[in-house]
């Protein structure tokens, strides 16, 4: 058993020490779901909240208009909400090194007085000046890109389990059957992607750039097939298809937020009640 930094003798001769561990590894999950119950929220409010929470109208810094607390400001609010309440659990957290610790029992449970403090960063951005919402949005441009760094991070780790789980080591008799099989619809479905993103968003050819995002993301997807088939490095095609559907992911996405008057956004035509599925892939 690894023994976790000040983890004193009672932690190796019981189960106690096991169950925190446990309890730590699923506050991970829990905490997931509220980041993904967010994005839900933003999306209900950009779309939906004009016409549903009339009450918020009678918020002085919401106004009769729908610009402050609802669509593009609503957003904000909600991920202003949402920054405020991991950075609160951020710093009430930080530093915390050991099971034992009371900080580590308010990371793994107190979930109904979190729930407290969350609605509540929820609620604080909506009774904030517009000019401070603004500024906000601003900087979160710059986190936004931090976020996608982080979020690259994350999928170079589950890149790499996928890859030591499903694909055989070399001098061994693993099977590779299903980490084969993932590659292959991996790369399927990552072409085929690019076929879509080109039918839907290069209507004309004066899609200049379009056509150079979607080229140059086919290009990146192939160089990393040949990259993972070179003798020096043969470490086989899961991890390549697998980083090619999320680049591919990722050019749906800057593709899929450009401004829905723009002539090149064909995909208007198609949803246009709300973009949904950019909350469920995401």
């Amino acid at each position: 058993m690894t023994k976790i930094q000040g983890a004193g003798p009672l932690y190796n001769d019981s189960g106690v020490y096991e169950a925190r561990k446990r309890q730590s590894l699923r506050a991970r999950y829990v905490y997931g779901f509220i980041f993904f119950a967010t994005n839900l929220l933003a999306w209900f409010i950009r779309d939906y909240g004009a016409k549903v929470l009339h009450g918020l109208h009678n918020i002085p810094v919401c106004g009769a208009g729908d610009s402050k607390c609802f669509h593009s400001g609503g957003v904000l609010r909600v991920s202003l909400g949402c920054f405020i309440f991991f950075w609160l659990m951020f710093a009430t957290t930080f530093g915390t090194r050991k099971l034992d610790e009371v900080r580590n029992s308010w990371h793994s449970g107190c979930w109904a007085l979190k729930f407290l403090v969350y609605v509540g960063s929820i609620a604080i951005p909506f009774i904030i000046p517009n000019i401070f919402i603004q500024l906000y949005g601003e900087i979160a441009r710059m986190g936004a890109g931090i976020f996608l760094i982080l979020q690259l991070i994350s999928m170079l780790h589950l890149i790499s389990w996928c890859n030591n789980r499903w694909m055989p080591h070399p001098g061994s008799n693993q099977c590779g059957l299903f980490g084969l099989l993932l590659s292959t619809v991996s790369f399927i479905a990552s072409f085929a992607g690019i076929a879509v993103l080109y039918a839907l968003y290069v209507p004309k050819s004066s899609c200049v750039f379009n056509i150079f995002t979607i080229i140059f993301t086919a290009i990146l997807v192939k160089i990393m097939m040949a990259v993972s088939l070179h003798s020096k490095v043969n470490e086989g095609l899961l991890s390549s298809g697998i980083m090619g559907s999320y680049v591919v992911f990722l050019c749906w996405s800057a593709l899929h937020s450009q401004p829905q008057t723009e002539k090149c956004h064909s995909e208007m035509k198609i949803w246009k009640d709300g973009n949904w599925a950019t909350i469920v892939v995401s």
